[in-house]
């Protein structure tokens, strides 16, 4: 997959989060870093489609890691809707990438240009590049 110069690329699963921005152009992929504010787990607990837990289901961790994905998706969508992300790679665990899917926004769906579904969180940039290049 080739990625336009600027696209910005969200790296994801259920207790990480990592965005990049492409500084090369579509022949020569090159990720740099990008902060970005915290995310704001609290609001999200429990908002996620069909994930619920309860003393039959008592996933406490799943509840987190739900609440966790509803904060990336949150930021994304108000980055998307601010006008800062005009082109958008999201690499996430494939739960992950299930559970946010649902909460993008139209705006988000128009800037995004692939999806991966991979865990490439905690790897070195560069195996985050070769996954890209591969797709």
């Amino acid at each position: 997959m080739q990625l336009p110069t600027g696209a910005t690329v969200a790296v994801t699963d259920g207790e990480k989060f990592n965005l990049f921005r492409n500084a090369g152009d579509e022949a020569d992929l090159k990720l740099t870093p990008l902060d970005h504010e915290a995310l704001n787990v609290g609001d999200h607990q429990g908002s996620t489609p069909g994930r619920h837990g309860s003393s039959a289901n008592p996933d406490g961790g799943q509840d987190k890691e739900d609440a966790f994905s509803a904060g990336v998706v949150a930021l994304l969508n108000k980055r998307v809707l601010a006008g800062q992300i005009t082109h958008l790679l999201i690499i996430a665990a494939p739960r992950t990438l299930g559970a946010i899917r649902p909460q993008y926004h139209a705006k988000l769906k128009s800037a995004l240009i692939g999806e991966i579904s991979k865990d490439l969180t905690g790897h070195a940039v560069q195996d985050v590049e070769k996954a890209i290049t591969a797709a």
